[in-house]
């Protein structure tokens, strides 16, 4: 996980201070920061997308690798189609967002 720093934020204009020790030669810079509570839904979220990815890569790969025996390609179709169902199943896209 990464460190936070804490800080003061003006709740008029945004301005942010952390207060540190100065050693005369500071100097205002713009920066960009995130809410701490942001970067760990963001964390969350991309955790989740990794998992998802590996579940339906597993899927795939099964795929590209599997070939039927003669007159068996529905049934090893309907299998597959059934393994992707239970990965969407147990990872579920978020409303608004698509699968």
């Amino acid at each position: 996980m990464f460190d936070t720093v804490k800080a003061w934020q003006c709740i008029g204009c945004g301005r942010v201070e952390a207060p540190q020790p100065c050693i005369g030669v500071c100097q205002d810079r713009r920066v960009e920061f995130v809410y701490a509570h942001e970067h760990a839904a963001a964390l969350a979220d991309a955790e989740g997308a990794r998992q998802k990815a590996r579940a339906l890569g597993a899927v795939v790969r099964q795929l590209a690798h599997t070939t039927p025996r003669p007159g068996e390609w529905e049934r090893s179709f309907r299998s597959l189609q059934e393994q992707a169902r239970r990965v969407l199943a147990d990872h579920p896209a978020e409303p608004g967002r698509p699968a």
